[in-house]
């Protein structure tokens, strides 16, 4: 059992002398700053976008790692599709190494008409990267209606932009 698992965990203070609040910062295009210096270990990356959750009392952003947790700061969504899995069924390539298949709604077009959805079941968002964007290309189909998402035997309609 990790300590994460206990139900006290994210109650307890920081040790003496140490903040919860940390200079981390995950950026809008995905990378992790450190005082103002990229986080530019590929693997600090990885372990990092695998820890991101909310706080269960406060909502805010934390990083968890089941012994220890910190906030940090969000420029934009704590998620982001990487890339496609367009065997049988359709998955998302998340950003925290994991995949999951496409929602079938809740799907909006951002700044710099950027894509996107919600995932963890709904509880997060997240921002296609633009070669994951790029990538929907042979799954875009339009009509009437405007576009949508050809994904097997169903479709997911997407957004008017502007």
């Amino acid at each position: 059992m990790r300590p994460a698992d206990h139900p006290e965990f994210f109650l307890r203070p920081a040790p003496d002398g140490v903040s919860r609040e940390s200079s981390l910062r995950l950026d809008g295009e995905g990378r992790f700053w450190h005082d103002g210096a990229v986080v530019d270990h590929p693997r600090l990356q990885t372990a990092l976008h695998r820890w991101i959750t909310r706080h269960p009392s406060d909502g805010r952003f934390i990083l968890s790692n089941g012994y220890d947790w910190t906030y940090f700061t969000v420029d934009d969504v704590p998620y982001f599709v990487r890339g496609l899995d367009l065997d049988a069924e359709p998955k998302l390539l998340l950003s925290d190494e994991s995949a999951e298949p496409f929602p079938e709604g809740g799907y909006r077009i951002g700044r710099g008409g950027a894509l996107y959805c919600p995932v963890k079941s709904g509880t997060f968002e997240a921002r296609f990267t633009p070669s994951a964007q790029n990538a929907l290309a042979p799954l875009l189909g339009s009509d009437d209606a405007g576009l949508y998402l050809e994904l097997g035997s169903r479709q997911v309609r997407l957004p008017a932009t502007d």
